[in-house]
């Protein structure tokens, strides 16, 4: 078996529904026993004490938060040399439980840049409360909940922990 390795999960997040997703991979990663750093991705400074990096950003008017795609851009060159997983949240719909959400364009470009493994879309966030104008609109026409499941978090990060158990060294 190989040593463990020491992720570093990154997000964006507006309102905290995302963040909280990063905190569930974070405690199902070191349920596997893997050492697991849940940050904000801008306020990372270095990827060097991390082997492997799960990314994600909130979904915004179809868009990934521009704090991750930054992130991303600025640590490309030591991204490529790590494992890379990404994740965004967003559909404020049923929609993940029924089919496969493909990732929204800057999502796209990002797995590109960085040669991700993978990337998965969970549902989003939207409660009373939430930052940005196009949210609060959303929640005075009655939209909004939360279509997150945790199980199916955890379900993703622990397939992300036996991945990085089986093999030798980083990539």
């Amino acid at each position: 078996m190989a040593a463990p390795q020491h992720v570093l999960v990154a997000y964006e997040s507006r309102n905290g529904g995302t963040s909280e997703i990063a905190e569930w991979i974070g405690t199902a990663l070191r349920e596997e026993g893997l050492p697991a750093t849940v940050l904000p991705a801008s306020t990372i400074g270095t990827l060097h004490p991390f082997t492997a990096v799960v990314l994600g950003s909130g979904v915004y008017e179809g868009r990934w938060l521009r704090g991750a795609v930054r992130f991303a851009h600025r640590n490309r060159r030591d991204l490529l040399e790590r494992p890379v997983w990404l994740f965004s949240s967003g559909p404020l719909d049923p929609t993940v439980d029924e089919r496969d959400v493909p990732p929204v364009p800057s999502a796209l470009g990002v797995a590109d840049a960085v040669d991700a493994r993978e990337h998965m879309t969970f549902g989003g966030r939207l409660v009373s409360g939430a930052r940005g104008l196009l949210a609060r609109l959303i929640l005075r026409r009655g939209g909004g909940g939360d279509f997150r499941d945790p199980d199916s978090v955890r379900e993703w990060a622990h397939a992300i922990s036996r991945e990085l158990m089986a093999e030798p060294t980083p990539r």
